[in-house]
């Protein structure tokens, strides 16, 4: 009993230094199959993101959770410079795949995919002179990096390095799910995923884990659905966890990564967001731009 409430992730040996929530390979393959096809993505995802870059005349794109690659080979396919790092190999392994089959292709024999750490980003990623035109942390990545120590010091230190990989006037975009509305209902807001159009018939159980009364972990576990090649279906079971950042102390925490030379745009749901709006979203994307 112990065990199903407080296990974080699928068994399997994690990366030194940041919990790496997919390495037992279980976690990885079950989540490349629920995203489906890397072209699959939401139309209206992909236009945001893509003319948010052009906006702001971005070339040079680091994607600092990389996963499986899908958000990557979107970009590297839309003729951006990709470099794309992250902390689980097993992840990795599936871009690393898909740069090999596609390697005749100029962009993909370009594309620069390395394992990192957001901890020691400095040390891990070669930044290309005073940085990238933007960087990316999208899919309610951040949020797998767990507050053990209790000050956010961890989340405080990954910030400040993803930051110091934008170039004055260059962007971050970095998003997670509203936790707000988690934490206030104990269940998800309904809608559909934003990024991907996947064709898994899928149920997703939230739990909240309060630590001297304050949230210190969101469990959600994925209850999939998987067809293999005409195979009968198989359900496949796996969990994941997520340190909730409320929205405004997400904006504080951001505002300090570029210690206050920056301006700030909110989004729900890939649309400008107020606090007194009617609707709902399902994720909170933050767009900040360097000024100096």
């Amino acid at each position: 009993m112990v065990d199903s409430v407080y296990r974080t992730r699928s068994l399997g040996v994690a990366a030194v230094g940041l919990p790496d929530q997919y390495a037992d390979g279980k976690a990885a393959k079950v989540w490349q199959l629920y995203i489906g096809d890397t072209r699959k993505r939401t139309e209206e995802y992909k236009t945001w993101v893509l003319s948010l870059l052009k906006k702001h005349g971005c070339q040079t794109v680091l994607d600092v959770a990389c996963g499986t690659g899908v958000d990557s080979i979107m970009l590297v396919e839309e003729g951006f410079k990709m470099v794309s790092v992250d902390a689980s190999d097993k992840m990795l392994k599936y871009a690393l795949k898909e740069r090999w089959e596609r390697r005749k292709e100029p962009a993909f024999d370009q594309w620069v995919i390395d394992e990192a750490n957001w901890l020691t980003l400095k040390e891990d990623v070669q930044k290309p002179g005073d940085g990238f035109d933007a960087v990316i942390c999208l899919g309610n990545s951040f949020a797998h990096l767990p507050d053990f120590k209790g000050d956010q010091s961890d989340q405080k230190l990954a910030l400040h390095n993803i930051a110091s990989m934008v170039k004055p006037g260059g962007i971050l975009i970095v998003d997670h799910r509203n936790y707000d509305y988690i934490l206030k209902t104990g269940n998800a807001p309904q809608g559909k995923n934003i990024y991907y159009q996947s064709d898994l018939k899928q149920d997703i159980a939230t739990s909240v884990l309060w630590v001297n009364n304050k949230p210190h972990m969101v469990t959600l576990d994925y209850t999939l659905e998987l067809r293999e090649g005409g195979e009968e279906a198989q359900t496949s079971k796996f969990r994941l966890s997520y340190y909730p950042h409320r929205l405004e102390s997400f904006k504080e925490l951001l505002k300090g990564a570029f210690a206050g030379k920056c301006e700030h745009e909110v989004y729900g749901d890939f649309k400008a967001y107020t606090a007194d709006q009617a609707l709902t979203p399902c994720y909170f994307i933050h767009v900040v731009k360097r000024t100096a």
